[in-house]
């Protein structure tokens, strides 16, 4: 209970006496007999000081008013006028706080703020304030494109020209660097993300090697459950950024999955599954989908390619395997998918399901996977004579691989390509047709104009069933019904200006009978309607 001293303070604070605000903002900062310490109201009362003009509260703020704490007390535009005030005093640890209210919160600042932040962060960092250090070259490489406004020594705010692209990185290096060595885990996060980026591995595990040791202590329970190979019932703590370390800490020890790293590596330490698997596990349970992926591989002992790896270890845990791999299917990976997918079509696995195993591959081709657009295909084409639609759907997915630079696929597209046929009297006839022709026999002039695009025989011109011809990405030509010398084909649609041309001349047959009874006539009808308009191609 507040004494009547206290009592008085009070009652004259809400009265609106300035030193009274103070003085009740200093006895809730400390605590007492009589009130509790509370930073909040100690806040609220030294602001109110604050804003009569009282020097020693927003003094008092910026020695005592963290930013964690003020975040949550005040809007960042009032509260950012006491830190920068407390900065320029000279309380240094201010000016720190006055730079991340301002820069966390950008959007509510103008860029003459943003610059005075920034040269707070710039006169800290150059005291060795290693979060200064830290946050500066957090600026540095948003704004690394841009110019960076940086304030100069006296951290009044004064804006200088962005150095070089080089500079910047240089120094954006060089304050992560200071300050991943002066202990600040985030930007030791960074440092690893860049060695990692940069292809320099040996720096990446001698650095990942001490915050993986310190992941798995924080998540001591969970390890020691999994190394039981029980059910894990606690819960996993790691951000992105912590499950990601654990990740590529995993991948630079599989040497079998990342053979660009071999000249890196220790030549005396092989990689060990087991372990291998626990990191990869920890990482998987914090829902890392790359992760999972690498963990279902490893357990099926088969790395990306499909080779086996790690025989010498034992047997493939393929349960283990398959719920990890379907983890990370679910998830949106189409690698694993298709690792699923070979996985249930050999016979070293016990449930082989060839079904099943087309089903996975459809699902990794779907999501992109250029490997699997092409098994997919072939798997088709292998199979065209169990059903009508089979070598369509595998045109199909070799479409989508060649437009993904494969190879094999673009190979075995060029026997459907229009460019490839040796008919080309409609190319000559086309060159004939003028406006009073096509508009006194439109139905021939569109049949000769799509046989044109297509590199359609005569009969085929003649036959064709446009409506039910067109399948989006080829055409069907079967016109063996009423041609038996014909055989089916099928046309790839590989440009523009033919998917315009079956467009249009699709839009003409949509409402007409192309059958012998409909108003083009029968085949003899077709043929002489042909030979009388144009003799010469007879």
């Amino acid at each position: 209970m507040a004494t009547r001293e206290e009592m008085a303070v009070i009652k004259a604070a809400r009265a609106g006496s300035s030193m009274a605000q103070l003085a009740l903002g200093n006895r809730y900062l400390c605590g007492g007999t009589g009130l509790p310490r509370s930073n909040g109201t100690a806040f609220y009362w030294l602001k109110r000081a604050a804003q009569q003009g009282v020097d020693d509260a927003w003094m008092t703020i910026g020695k005592n008013i963290s930013y964690d704490q003020v975040k949550e007390l005040s809007p960042p535009r009032e509260s950012a006028v006491w830190y920068e005030k407390a900065f320029d005093a000279g309380i240094t640890h201010a000016g720190l706080t006055f730079a991340r209210l301002v820069l966390d919160n950008a959007e509510q600042f103008d860029s003459s703020s943003q610059a005075r932040a920034i040269g707070a962060l710039s006169v800290l960092a150059s005291q060795d304030d290693h979060q200064a250090q830290w946050l500066l070259a957090q600026q540095i490489q948003r704004h690394s494109k841009d110019e960076v406004r940086v304030g100069d020594d006296d951290g009044k705010g004064h804006s200088a020209k962005a150095p070089s692209a080089d500079a910047v990185l240089t120094l954006e290096d060089r304050l992560i660097t200071k300050a991943a060595h002066a202990g600040i885990e985030q930007a030791q996060y960074a440092l690893l993300d860049k060695a990692w980026k940069k292809s320099d591995y040996a720096a990446f595990a001698r650095g990942a090697a001490v915050l993986v040791d310190k992941l798995f202590k924080r998540n001591a329970v969970v390890v020691a459950q999994l190394e039981k190979e029980v059910e894990v019932t606690g819960g996993v703590f790691l951000s992105a950024e912590e499950s990601a370390l654990l990740l590529r800490f995993a991948q630079w020890r599989l040497q079998q999955t990342y053979p660009q790293m071999h000249s890196q590596m220790d030549p005396h330490r092989q990689p060990d599954p087991i372990e291998i698997s626990r990191i990869l596990e920890l990482a998987a349970l914090a829902g890392n989908i790359e992760a999972q992926l690498e963990l279902g591989l490893l357990c099926a002992k088969i790395d990306r390619g499909g080779n086996r790896v790690f025989m010498e270890h034992g047997l493939a845990n393929f349960k283990k395997a398959l719920h990890w791999l379907t983890l990370a299917g679910e998830g949106g990976s189409a690698a694993a998918w298709h690792a699923l997918a070979r996985i249930h079509s050999r016979s070293i696995y016990s449930q082989r399901n060839l079904d099943v195993a087309l089903r996975y591959l459809e699902k990794a081709a779907g999501l992109g996977l250029v490997d699997a657009q092409y098994e997919f295909a072939q798997t088709y084409w292998r199979n065209r004579r169990d059903d009508p639609l089979h070598d369509v759907k595998a045109i199909y997915w070799w479409q989508k691989a060649a437009a993904q630079n494969h190879q094999d696929a673009k190979t075995a597209l060029e026997a459907f390509s229009a460019q490839s046929s040796l008919n080309t009297w409609a190319g000559d006839t086309l060159m004939r047709l003028s406006e009073k022709l096509r508009n006194a026999s439109p139905f021939l002039s569109a049949r000769i104009e799509l046989a044109a695009s297509f590199g359609l025989s005569k009969p085929e011109a003649l036959l064709i069933d446009v409506k039910n011809a067109d399948y989006g990405h080829c055409l069907v030509v079967d016109i063996c019904e009423h041609y038996a010398r014909s055989k089916r084909r099928l046309i790839s649609i590989e440009t523009e200006e033919q998917r315009s041309t079956l467009n249009r001349v699709s839009r003409l047959f949509s409402d007409v009978d192309c059958s012998f009874s409909g108003l083009e006539g029968n085949y003899r009808q077709r043929q002489y309607r042909l030979r009388t308009t144009f003799p010469e191609i007879s």
